[in-house]
Protein backbone atom coordinates (compact mmCIF):
# COMPACT_ATOMS: atom_id res chain seq x y z
CA UNK A 1 0.00 0.00 0.00
CA UNK A 2 1.05 3.62 -0.37
CA UNK A 3 2.41 5.61 2.55
CA UNK A 4 2.72 9.39 2.90
CA UNK A 5 6.38 9.49 3.86
CA UNK A 6 8.18 12.71 4.58
CA UNK A 7 9.37 13.88 1.11
CA UNK A 8 13.06 13.57 1.97
CA UNK A 9 12.53 10.08 3.40
CA UNK A 10 10.46 8.99 0.40
CA UNK A 11 13.54 9.25 -1.82
CA UNK A 12 15.47 7.03 0.61
CA UNK A 13 12.73 4.41 0.74
CA UNK A 14 13.13 3.94 -3.01
CA UNK A 15 16.70 2.68 -2.61
CA UNK A 16 16.47 0.87 0.74
CA UNK A 17 17.04 -2.88 0.43
CA UNK A 18 14.27 -5.10 1.78
CA UNK A 19 15.01 -6.70 5.15
CA UNK A 20 13.61 -10.21 5.48
CA UNK A 21 14.60 -12.21 8.56
CA UNK A 22 12.89 -15.42 7.39
CA UNK A 23 16.38 -16.39 6.20
CA UNK A 24 18.33 -15.15 9.19
CA UNK A 25 21.76 -16.14 7.88
CA UNK A 26 21.10 -14.17 4.70
CA UNK A 27 19.76 -11.20 6.68
CA UNK A 28 22.86 -11.14 8.87
CA UNK A 29 25.09 -11.35 5.80
CA UNK A 30 23.11 -8.53 4.22
CA UNK A 31 23.58 -6.36 7.32
CA UNK A 32 27.31 -7.09 7.28
CA UNK A 33 27.57 -6.25 3.60
CA UNK A 34 25.66 -3.00 4.07
CA UNK A 35 28.02 -2.05 6.89
CA UNK A 36 31.05 -2.77 4.74
CA UNK A 37 29.71 -0.51 2.00
CA UNK A 38 29.33 2.41 4.38
CA UNK A 39 32.23 4.83 4.97
CA UNK A 40 34.38 3.71 7.89
CA UNK A 41 33.08 5.16 11.12
CA UNK A 42 35.41 7.71 12.68
CA UNK A 43 34.56 8.28 16.34
CA UNK A 44 34.66 11.86 17.57
CA UNK A 45 38.09 12.89 18.83
CA UNK A 46 36.41 14.13 21.99
CA UNK A 47 35.70 10.55 23.13
CA UNK A 48 37.73 7.67 24.57
CA UNK A 49 36.43 4.25 23.54
CA UNK A 50 37.45 0.92 25.06
CA UNK A 51 36.11 -2.62 25.22
CA UNK A 52 35.73 -4.63 28.41
CA UNK A 53 34.79 -8.20 29.21
CA UNK A 54 32.55 -8.23 32.26
CA UNK A 55 30.85 -10.97 34.30
CA UNK A 56 27.67 -12.21 32.66
CA UNK A 57 24.57 -13.52 34.40
CA UNK A 58 25.28 -16.22 37.00
CA UNK A 59 26.38 -19.40 35.25
CA UNK A 60 26.57 -17.74 31.83
CA UNK A 61 29.50 -16.46 29.74
CA UNK A 62 31.10 -13.07 30.16
CA UNK A 63 29.56 -10.15 28.30
CA UNK A 64 31.49 -7.67 26.18
CA UNK A 65 30.73 -4.00 26.65
CA UNK A 66 32.10 -0.91 24.94
CA UNK A 67 32.71 2.04 27.22
CA UNK A 68 32.46 5.45 25.56
CA UNK A 69 33.73 8.34 27.71
CA UNK A 70 34.12 12.04 27.03
CA UNK A 71 37.75 13.09 27.36
CA UNK A 72 38.71 15.39 30.20
CA UNK A 73 37.24 15.27 33.68
CA UNK A 74 36.38 11.64 34.36
CA UNK A 75 34.54 12.18 37.62
CA UNK A 76 30.86 12.64 38.25
CA UNK A 77 29.61 12.18 34.69
CA UNK A 78 26.10 10.87 34.06
CA UNK A 79 25.93 7.31 32.77
CA UNK A 80 23.84 5.50 30.17
CA UNK A 81 23.55 1.78 29.51
CA UNK A 82 22.78 1.66 25.78
CA UNK A 83 21.24 -1.36 24.03
CA UNK A 84 21.35 -1.73 20.24
CA UNK A 85 18.41 -2.84 18.11
CA UNK A 86 17.93 -5.62 15.58
CA UNK A 87 14.73 -7.48 16.39
CA UNK A 88 16.54 -9.59 19.02
CA UNK A 89 18.28 -11.44 16.15
CA UNK A 90 20.45 -8.87 14.36
CA UNK A 91 22.82 -6.03 15.12
CA UNK A 92 25.87 -5.40 17.23
CA UNK A 93 27.64 -2.65 19.12
CA UNK A 94 29.90 -1.72 16.21
CA UNK A 95 27.00 -1.05 13.87
CA UNK A 96 25.37 1.13 16.50
CA UNK A 97 28.43 3.25 17.27
CA UNK A 98 27.31 6.44 15.48
CA UNK A 99 24.20 6.58 17.67
CA UNK A 100 25.95 5.60 20.93
CA UNK A 101 28.84 8.03 20.43
CA UNK A 102 26.42 10.79 19.46
CA UNK A 103 24.59 10.34 22.75
CA UNK A 104 27.85 10.29 24.72
CA UNK A 105 29.09 13.47 23.07
CA UNK A 106 25.76 15.29 23.03
CA UNK A 107 24.76 14.47 26.60
CA UNK A 108 28.26 14.54 28.09
CA UNK A 109 27.64 11.03 29.40
CA UNK A 110 29.63 7.87 29.86
CA UNK A 111 27.87 5.34 27.63
CA UNK A 112 28.21 1.60 28.20
CA UNK A 113 27.02 -0.25 25.08
CA UNK A 114 26.31 -3.94 25.66
CA UNK A 115 27.00 -6.81 23.23
CA UNK A 116 24.16 -9.04 24.38
CA UNK A 117 23.63 -12.53 23.02
CA UNK A 118 21.21 -12.81 20.09
CA UNK A 119 18.25 -15.09 19.47
CA UNK A 120 17.39 -17.67 18.28
CA UNK A 121 20.74 -19.16 19.35
CA UNK A 122 20.21 -17.48 22.71
CA UNK A 123 16.49 -16.90 23.33
CA UNK A 124 14.87 -15.16 26.28
CA UNK A 125 16.03 -14.65 28.98
CA UNK A 126 19.66 -14.62 27.78
CA UNK A 127 19.64 -11.23 25.99
CA UNK A 128 17.86 -9.28 28.72
CA UNK A 129 19.87 -10.95 31.49
CA UNK A 130 23.07 -9.93 29.67
CA UNK A 131 21.78 -6.36 29.62
CA UNK A 132 20.84 -6.43 33.30
CA UNK A 133 24.29 -7.84 34.15
CA UNK A 134 25.83 -4.93 32.25
CA UNK A 135 23.69 -2.46 34.19
CA UNK A 136 24.77 -4.01 37.50
CA UNK A 137 28.43 -3.90 36.46
CA UNK A 138 28.11 -0.26 35.39
CA UNK A 139 26.57 0.72 38.73
CA UNK A 140 29.08 -1.30 40.76
CA UNK A 141 32.00 0.23 38.86
CA UNK A 142 30.58 3.73 38.58
CA UNK A 143 33.47 5.41 40.41
CA UNK A 144 36.12 3.77 38.22
CA UNK A 145 34.13 4.66 35.10
CA UNK A 146 33.74 8.26 36.20
CA UNK A 147 29.98 7.94 36.58
CA UNK A 148 27.78 9.62 39.16
CA UNK A 149 25.71 6.59 40.18
CA UNK A 150 22.76 8.82 41.06
CA UNK A 151 22.51 9.79 37.37
CA UNK A 152 22.38 6.42 35.66
CA UNK A 153 19.95 5.80 32.79
CA UNK A 154 19.08 2.97 30.42
CA UNK A 155 18.12 3.31 26.77
CA UNK A 156 17.84 1.51 23.48
CA UNK A 157 16.47 1.49 19.95
CA UNK A 158 13.81 -0.90 18.61
CA UNK A 159 14.41 -4.30 20.23
CA UNK A 160 17.01 -2.45 22.29
CA UNK A 161 14.24 -0.12 23.45
CA UNK A 162 12.21 -3.13 24.52
CA UNK A 163 15.21 -4.58 26.33
CA UNK A 164 15.78 -1.20 28.01
CA UNK A 165 12.16 -1.14 29.22
CA UNK A 166 12.59 -4.69 30.52
CA UNK A 167 15.84 -3.81 32.30
CA UNK A 168 14.05 -0.91 34.00
CA UNK A 169 11.39 -3.34 35.22
CA UNK A 170 14.06 -5.75 36.46
CA UNK A 171 15.93 -2.99 38.28
CA UNK A 172 12.71 -1.96 40.03
CA UNK A 173 11.72 -5.50 40.95
CA UNK A 174 15.20 -6.69 41.98
CA UNK A 175 15.98 -3.71 44.17
CA UNK A 176 18.36 -1.88 41.84
CA UNK A 177 20.47 -0.51 40.41
CA UNK A 178 18.62 2.77 40.75
CA UNK A 179 17.79 4.42 37.43
CA UNK A 180 16.96 8.06 36.83
CA UNK A 181 15.67 7.76 33.25
CA UNK A 182 14.70 5.36 30.45
CA UNK A 183 15.04 6.28 26.77
CA UNK A 184 12.77 4.03 24.68
CA UNK A 185 13.26 4.78 20.99
CA UNK A 186 10.75 2.96 18.70
CA UNK A 187 10.58 0.17 21.31
CA UNK A 188 9.56 -3.44 20.61
CA UNK A 189 7.57 -4.27 23.75
CA UNK A 190 4.53 -6.42 22.87
CA UNK A 191 4.62 -10.01 21.62
CA UNK A 192 0.85 -10.15 21.05
CA UNK A 193 1.12 -8.41 17.65
CA UNK A 194 -2.48 -7.25 17.88
CA UNK A 195 -2.37 -3.44 17.58
CA UNK A 196 -3.86 -1.69 14.54
CA UNK A 197 -0.44 -0.52 13.31
CA UNK A 198 1.01 -4.02 13.65
CA UNK A 199 -1.81 -5.53 11.64
CA UNK A 200 -1.77 -2.76 9.02
CA UNK A 201 1.91 -2.37 8.21
CA UNK A 202 2.82 -5.58 6.41
CA UNK A 203 5.19 -4.09 3.80
CA UNK A 204 6.84 -1.07 5.42
CA UNK A 205 10.61 -0.47 5.10
CA UNK A 206 13.07 -2.19 7.43
CA UNK A 207 10.37 -3.61 9.74
CA UNK A 208 6.89 -4.96 9.19
CA UNK A 209 4.39 -7.46 10.57
CA UNK A 210 6.01 -10.58 9.00
CA UNK A 211 9.41 -9.68 10.48
CA UNK A 212 7.82 -8.95 13.86
CA UNK A 213 6.27 -12.44 13.96
CA UNK A 214 9.65 -14.03 13.24
CA UNK A 215 11.39 -11.78 15.74
CA UNK A 216 9.19 -12.86 18.64
CA UNK A 217 9.30 -16.52 17.58
CA UNK A 218 13.09 -16.36 17.67
CA UNK A 219 13.12 -14.65 21.06
CA UNK A 220 10.41 -16.67 22.80
CA UNK A 221 10.42 -19.89 20.77
CA UNK A 222 8.02 -20.94 18.00
CA UNK A 223 4.50 -21.46 19.28
CA UNK A 224 5.13 -19.89 22.68
CA UNK A 225 2.01 -20.29 24.76
CA UNK A 226 1.31 -16.63 25.42
CA UNK A 227 2.24 -16.80 29.10
CA UNK A 228 4.95 -14.27 28.40
CA UNK A 229 7.16 -12.68 31.06
CA UNK A 230 7.06 -8.89 31.26
CA UNK A 231 10.85 -9.06 31.23
CA UNK A 232 10.48 -10.39 27.67
CA UNK A 233 7.58 -8.19 26.58
CA UNK A 234 7.23 -5.18 28.91
CA UNK A 235 3.68 -4.48 27.68
CA UNK A 236 2.73 -7.61 29.63
CA UNK A 237 3.61 -5.92 32.92
CA UNK A 238 0.48 -5.24 34.97
CA UNK A 239 2.15 -2.62 37.18
CA UNK A 240 4.30 0.15 35.70
CA UNK A 241 4.47 2.28 38.82
CA UNK A 242 7.79 3.15 40.38
CA UNK A 243 9.67 3.15 37.08
CA UNK A 244 12.08 5.93 36.08
CA UNK A 245 10.92 8.87 33.93
CA UNK A 246 10.68 7.95 30.27
CA UNK A 247 11.18 9.41 26.80
CA UNK A 248 9.37 7.36 24.16
CA UNK A 249 9.69 7.77 20.38
CA UNK A 250 7.26 6.41 17.78
CA UNK A 251 7.11 6.64 13.99
CA UNK A 252 3.96 6.96 11.89
CA UNK A 253 4.53 4.07 9.46
CA UNK A 254 6.00 1.61 11.94
CA UNK A 255 4.23 -1.57 13.03
CA UNK A 256 5.60 -0.88 16.53
CA UNK A 257 3.91 2.54 16.62
CA UNK A 258 0.82 1.69 18.62
CA UNK A 259 2.52 -0.51 21.19
CA UNK A 260 4.99 2.29 21.87
CA UNK A 261 2.19 4.83 22.26
CA UNK A 262 0.20 2.47 24.51
CA UNK A 263 3.24 1.77 26.68
CA UNK A 264 3.88 5.50 27.07
CA UNK A 265 0.24 6.07 27.99
CA UNK A 266 0.34 3.32 30.59
CA UNK A 267 3.51 4.79 32.07
CA UNK A 268 1.69 8.13 32.39
CA UNK A 269 -1.33 6.46 33.95
CA UNK A 270 0.98 4.78 36.47
CA UNK A 271 2.35 8.17 37.52
CA UNK A 272 5.66 7.89 35.66
CA UNK A 273 6.78 11.23 34.13
CA UNK A 274 6.75 10.42 30.44
CA UNK A 275 7.45 12.36 27.26
CA UNK A 276 6.06 10.85 24.05
CA UNK A 277 7.35 12.07 20.68
CA UNK A 278 5.53 10.83 17.60
CA UNK A 279 6.97 11.74 14.20
CA UNK A 280 4.64 11.90 11.16
CA UNK A 281 5.95 10.71 7.81
CA UNK A 282 8.60 8.46 9.33
CA UNK A 283 9.14 4.69 9.33
CA UNK A 284 10.88 2.23 11.60
CA UNK A 285 14.57 3.08 11.70
CA UNK A 286 14.21 6.15 9.52
CA UNK A 287 16.21 8.27 11.97
CA UNK A 288 19.26 6.15 11.11
CA UNK A 289 18.48 5.46 7.47
CA UNK A 290 17.71 9.12 6.81
CA UNK A 291 20.66 10.83 8.46
CA UNK A 292 20.97 14.28 6.92
CA UNK A 293 17.25 14.73 6.31
CA UNK A 294 15.59 17.45 8.34
CA UNK A 295 13.18 15.17 10.19
CA UNK A 296 15.80 12.52 11.04
CA UNK A 297 18.23 15.12 12.29
CA UNK A 298 15.45 16.64 14.41
CA UNK A 299 14.63 13.22 15.86
CA UNK A 300 18.27 12.70 16.80
CA UNK A 301 18.65 16.19 18.26
CA UNK A 302 15.51 15.92 20.37
CA UNK A 303 16.51 12.47 21.63
CA UNK A 304 19.92 13.73 22.68
CA UNK A 305 18.51 16.85 24.31
CA UNK A 306 15.95 14.81 26.26
CA UNK A 307 18.76 12.62 27.57
CA UNK A 308 20.98 15.58 28.40
CA UNK A 309 18.22 17.32 30.37
CA UNK A 310 17.25 14.12 32.21
CA UNK A 311 20.83 13.52 33.30
CA UNK A 312 21.43 17.00 34.65
CA UNK A 313 21.83 17.29 38.41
Amino acid sequence: MGYSYDPELAAIVEVLPALDISDLAAARAQMLQMGEQMPAFEPPASLDISKRSIPGPPGDPDVEVTVIRPRGDLKGRPGLLWIHGGGFVLGDVEGDMPLATGLAEGAGAVVVSVEYRLAPEHPFPAPVEDCYAALKWTAENAAELGIDASRLAVGGLSAGGGLAAAVALMARDRGGPALCFQLLDIPEVDDRLSTPSMKQFTDTPLWHHPNAILSWEAYLGPGHNGDTSPYAAPSRATDLSGLPPAYVVTCEFDPLRDEGIEYAQRLMQAGVPTELHHFPGTFHGSSGAGVGTAISDRMAAERTEALRKALQK
